[in-house]
């Protein structure tokens, strides 16, 4: 099997980035990041490619005339490096179904949370306004609707009761580290199998 080519779009820092980076390049996944895109001029992500020596794109919404034909364009570069995946990590725009459609089965993103629970941009926030007692990181294919594709990995931690969205958020981060490598090594390895709403490792 050929190593697998990836894309990742941010709008951020780019900390999952630079892990999908740094395991990619210690050979603990046989892939290779071979473009980093942002909707986000100044997002850090951007950086951390360029340091790599890895292709870095800034894609300005504003330069078209809405989503699908901004999204076009992110997809051309993509196709260009002959990506076989796609990676949303720390995305903040919602993709259409054109962008879901063309990468079925191919485009993945992180949730700060233990999805179907607390969807949307706000995910620590909301779980300790509802008084959860655990939350964590979900890894899922991508569908039409937000933060409800079928997932890959789910991983947990416990809610303290002296958590800030700022001390939940470090301690999820540090599983969204791990988890979105284990979904991204299965993958480069292909034993992962969509059937319906369940993801099956073979």
């Amino acid at each position: 099997m050929s190593k697998l080519n990836i894309a990742v779009l941010v709008s951020g820092s780019g900390s999952n980035l630079q892990c999908i980076i740094d395991a990619c390049e210690s050979g603990s996944i046989d892939a290779a990041v071979k473009i980093v895109i942002s909707d986000r001029q100044e997002a850090l992500g951007l950086e951390r490619a360029k340091k790599k020596g890895i292709r870095a794109e800034f894609v300005d919404f504003k330069s078209f005339s809405g989503r699908e034909e901004h999204e076009k364009a992110c997809s051309a570069l993509i196709d260009s490096e002959c990506c076989g995946l796609v990676c949303l990590a720390g995305y903040m725009r919602l993709v259409t179904g054109w962008f879901v459609r063309k990468y079925q089965g191919r485009i993945m993103n992180i949730h700060p949370a233990l999805l179907p629970a607390f969807p949307g941009a706000h995910a620590h926030r909301d779980v300790l306004a509802y008084g959860a007692k655990v939350s964590g990181c979900t890894v899922h294919f991508v569908d039409e609707e937000m933060d409800s594709g079928p997932i890959i990995i789910q991983t947990s931690v416990k809610v303290l009761e002296s958590d800030t969205e700022e001390t939940l958020g470090k301690r999820v981060l540090e599983l969204e580290h791990k988890a979105y490598l284990e979904a991204i090594k299965l993958f480069s390895e292909g034993r992962l199998e969509i059937s319906g709403r369940k993801v099956r490792v073979k």
